[in-house]
């Protein structure tokens, strides 16, 4: 089987970016497209000149799972081991799934193959329509992000911390990028934060980006964050809340709580 090295760079290189896309998506990691991009390089390479060194079956599939570990440490971005742990077991889950699924597409499909190594070589690039696919699905939500952030529909919601709580109205607003250490964080006004925590106490805090120029706003975590969707009503255990000193009339929620 002949295989040009231009074609298997791109081709590791969109199979490992859609893996480790995928895997950020379901363990909820705050790592940014150019973190998994370097991280799809180093992959690439490694994956073109592995195959040429002369090693045995298992050392091939030690160093293979070794160099699966360093990708996800490159491509993560984790505040703790837990989080590493949870990014690198999904990108590793997908990695034996989609293999799995190859091979059976292949022998059903009678599409030539070979592996070892813990590689699959085939004359069919299936990453990069895989990766053309990953990035359809990105431009949807930035498309769909973008339109939503017109209609902010309001909601009734309570922040607990503590023995205290507060009632405050907020919408969910797609153009609220903040994050702390990797979470989303929902903006309240400082005088609603008073009423349920010592606000001059709080030691985090993180950088924010208005039109008026860059300043920190104290971050703490609340005990849980109930939202009033109609008829329903959704909880939402340890929210990062920032306190906002300037003058704000509601509760600025963060979109990605949703997907928690």
């Amino acid at each position: 089987m002949q295989v040009y090295v231009e074609l298997a760079l791109l081709e590791n290189f969109c199979m490992d970016f859609t893996l480790l896309y995928c895997a950020k998506l379901v363990s909820k990691n705050g790592a940014g497209w150019r973190r998994i991009s370097i991280s799809s390089a180093l992959g690439a390479c490694f994956a073109v000149l592995f195959p040429l060194l002369p090693l045995p079956a298992v050392v091939g599939i030690i160093i293979k799972i070794v160099s699966g570990l360093i990708l996800c440490l490159v491509a993560g971005k984790c505040k703790s081991v837990k989080g590493y742990i949870k990014l690198t077991a999904a990108f590793f889950v997908f990695s034996a799934v989609l293999a799995g699924a190859l091979i059976g597409i292949f022998s059903l499909a009678g599409i030539a193959y070979a592996e070892g190594g813990g590689y699959i070589l085939s004359s069919v690039p299936i990453g990069i329509p895989m990766f053309g696919a990953l990035l359809l699905f990105i431009a949807a939500r930035v498309i769909k992000n973008k339109y939503s952030k017109g209609s902010k529909k309001e909601v009734n919601c309570r922040i607990y911390a503590g023995k205290s709580s507060v009632s405050i109205a907020g919408f969910f607003d797609s153009g609220n990028k903040v994050s702390y250490r990797g979470s989303p964080v929902s903006v309240i006004p400082k005088k609603s934060a008073e009423k349920i925590i010592d606000v001059e106490g709080i030691t985090e805090g993180v950088k924010i980006h208005t039109v008026a120029g860059s300043k920190i706003i104290k971050v703490f975590t609340a005990d849980r964050l109930e939202v009033d969707f109609g008829d329903k009503t959704e909880i939402y255990k340890g929210v990062k809340i920032g306190v906002s000193h300037a003058h704000i009339a509601c509760a600025v929620l963060h979109p990605d709580i949703l997907e928690e």
